[in-house]
């Protein structure tokens, strides 16, 4: 049996050479390598996913006019078509979100006129290109062309995603946008890291104890683009700028610390900080208020010449720009308008749902409905036709242990891809808690989706191991992946009907409700 002594290990006298137990900087792994391979999986499974988004988009209509919310965002998108790119009329609905959801709806409709297809063709593009890109961050997180694939046809079969990109609303606009922003930023993140692990390389790493300069970031700069777009679509996309301008500084610490600079907090607040802010801070503001481009060229825009009408044109704020004023009186009263559906002033709808029931979808969305004798096609005497906003339940009720699996490896493990797909999901979701009074619905939670989706996919990465493992290891773990990914097709098979508003019967319907509030 081996004695243990209190023996110490003698250290090593001055200028011995010390061999470092692990190597000092990452490795080179900057990005999958599988291009082809990578390009081709991507265009196939987001082929799929145009087949199930754009089969029957014009279908239903109520008597050929929109449905549920659509009523307001149709008539606004034909007004930007019609009306010089502005919907300048509050009496076509409500003009309270930014325009760009509405401009995209409208070029669906310069295509294909005012119907279904119209209003609906900007959705089904933004839904089959979230696929694409959940595909490649997701290969790019997982360095797995394989996990990759697995991530974009979860999502295909979300019923969230699905239903939201076959309606004529803004919220698939706003999930895309902020997808592409944090796609945009994991690029940089890659990007930064082959760049310094080439000064390294160079021996340039210690001229400064701050670290390099990274130069033109132009990943970065696309995500201020997305960023800006998503405003422009709805408000909420601002969170997403806090988050993920928290999460580019936290990338940039990171990457310094990694590649031996010794000053990597400073460094990062005098290298990387300002960048960022202009990056993800200025540039979206102005993308946001490019967005607003026909507001201000119009003569007949809501309250585009507020100042001197409205409001008076002199005081502490004169300085400002009319145009500028305008808008923020503008804004202002839009957000009044939200500010005022609030619980307590008795505004209730009988769909409303809380954050706390979005992360497993507890209180789904009904969008459509319609039963009776005019209602055929299911074979019976009287036939039900339904479209809820549900999230395919073998995702979504699993979100609670994924949510904490992907958050202990983030805290424990310091696992960048967690951390990555948790800081989107929380500017999804963490901010509405601040406003529980107000008026709340499921599809507020269509841009959860996606990153609820990348997290799973992560997980089910490390359920099917890497190649160092056994080959029965990998088998197992690849049976065992099958076995849930075709649960989760099956899930979204038995909720089509109430997905697409198939003609079912009544008493099929009652079995599709599987929760009391779903009712």
């Amino acid at each position: 049996m081996t004695q243990l002594t209190d023996e110490r290990p003698t250290p090593p006298s001055a200028g011995a050479r010390v061999v470092s137990p692990g190597p000092l900087v990452p490795a080179a792994d900057f990005g999958p390598t599988d291009r082809r391979r990578g390009w081709v999986v991507t265009l196939l499974v987001t082929a799929i996913a145009a087949i199930t988004r754009f089969t029957m988009l014009n279908y239903p209509t109520d008597a050929g006019t929109p449905v549920f919310d659509e009523k307001h965002y149709a008539p606004q998108g034909w007004q930007v078509l019609t009306g010089n790119g502005i919907e300048d009329n509050p009496g076509y609905g409500l003009v309270v979100h930014p325009p760009v959801g509405k401009q995209l709806i409208a070029i669906g409709e310069a295509l294909f006129g005012y119907n279904g297809w119209g209003w609906r063709f900007a959705s089904a593009v933004a839904g089959t290109l979230l696929v694409l890109l959940v595909v490649r961050i997701v290969r790019r997180l997982s360095r797995s062309t394989l996990v990759g694939a697995i991530a974009g046809i979860l999502l295909i079969v979300d019923g969230v995603t699905f239903v939201s990109s076959r309606l004529g609303m803004l919220d698939i606009f706003l999930a895309l946008f902020t997808v592409a922003a944090l796609g945009c930023l994991v690029v940089d993140r890659d990007q930064v890291r082959q760049r310094m692990a080439r000064v390294h390389a160079e021996g340039r790493i210690d001229l400064s104890s701050l670290g390099p300069r990274m130069g033109v970031r132009w990943w970065r700069f696309g995500a201020g683009i997305m960023l800006g777009l998503a405003c422009g679509t709805k408000w909420s996309g601002m969170y997403f700028i806090a988050f993920f301008g928290l999460l580019s500084v936290a990338f940039d610490i990171a990457a310094r610390r990694a590649y031996g600079v010794r000053k990597p907090w400073l460094g990062t607040a005098v290298r990387d900080i300002g960048p960022a802010l202009y990056a993800l801070v200025v540039i979206p503001l102005g993308v946001y208020l490019a967005t607003y481009w026909a507001w201000f060229s119009s003569e007949t825009g809501v309250d585009r010449h507020a100042v001197g009408n409205q409001i008076g044109t002199g005081g502490t704020f004169s300085f400002v720009p009319e145009a500028l004023r305008a808008l923020w009186y503008y804004s202002g009263k839009v957000l009044e308008f939200h500010s005022g559906l609030t619980n307590s002033a008795g505004n209730r709808h009988p769909w409303e749902s809380k954050p706390w029931t979005w992360p497993m979808g507890l209180r789904p969305m009904l969008y459509y409905f319609a039963e009776g004798e005019h209602v055929s096609g299911c074979g019976g005497q009287t036939c039900v036709k339904a479209i809820m906003l549900i999230g395919t339940p073998a995702m979504w009720w699993l979100a609670l242990p994924v949510l904490g699996w992907a958050l202990w490896r983030t805290v424990v493990s310091r696992d960048w891809r967690y951390a990555t797909v948790l800081t989107g999901y929380a500017a999804a979701f963490l901010p509405w808690f601040a406003t529980l009074d107000r008026q709340m619905y499921y599809f507020y939670a269509v841009a959860l989706a996606p990153f609820l989706v990348m997290a799973l996919a992560l997980v089910l990465g490390e359920i099917l191991g890497t190649a160092r493992d056994s080959a029965e290891r990998r088998g197992t773990g690849l049976l065992a992946v099958c076995l849930y990914v075709g649960l989760v097709v099956a899930n979204f098979v038995w909720l089509w009907p109430i997905l697409t508003a198939m003609p079912i019967t009544p008493e099929l319907w009652q079995q599709q409700l599987w929760l009391p509030s779903w009712r």
